[in-house]
């Protein structure tokens, strides 16, 4: 699930850890490709074969400094929030990322505001 996977790099950035292993799922995969394109990530790589298959994913630092200051989840397993395309806010005023669950897959907020589709929010990263 993501929760793990936001937990996990947040935790690897503070004490200044370069790579972090992550177990499979593609709900996580979905998250890491925007994470990437987003630059909170240097890079990730798929590894292993079947039942062992994880991430091995790079973390990005600037200045001795994690890209990652903040993370709140909106959306939980027990109590999803959804929002329509119209909801959908700049996070601390345009530095931050919402990521959204929608129909189309998982996308950015802004994607999601120009594609004209709503969905689950997931969290904010800033």
């Amino acid at each position: 699930m993501y929760i793990n996977l936001l937990t996990q790099l947040k935790n690897a950035q503070a004490v200044k850890k370069e790579n972090v292993k992550i177990p499979y799922s593609k709900m996580d995969e979905g998250v890491l490709k925007i994470l990437t394109a987003n630059n909170y990530v240097e890079s990730f790589e798929k590894k292993g074969q079947k039942f062992k298959k994880y991430f091995d994913v790079k973390l990005k630092y600037i200045e001795n400094e994690g890209v990652i200051n903040g993370i709140k989840l909106i959306s939980k397993p027990s109590c999803r929030i959804y929002v329509g395309f119209k909801d959908i806010k700049p996070v601390k005023r345009g530095y931050g990322l919402m990521v959204v669950s929608t129909s189309k897959g998982i996308m950015s907020g802004k994607e999601a505001q120009k594609e004209k589709v709503g969905g689950v929010a997931l969290f904010k990263i800033w």
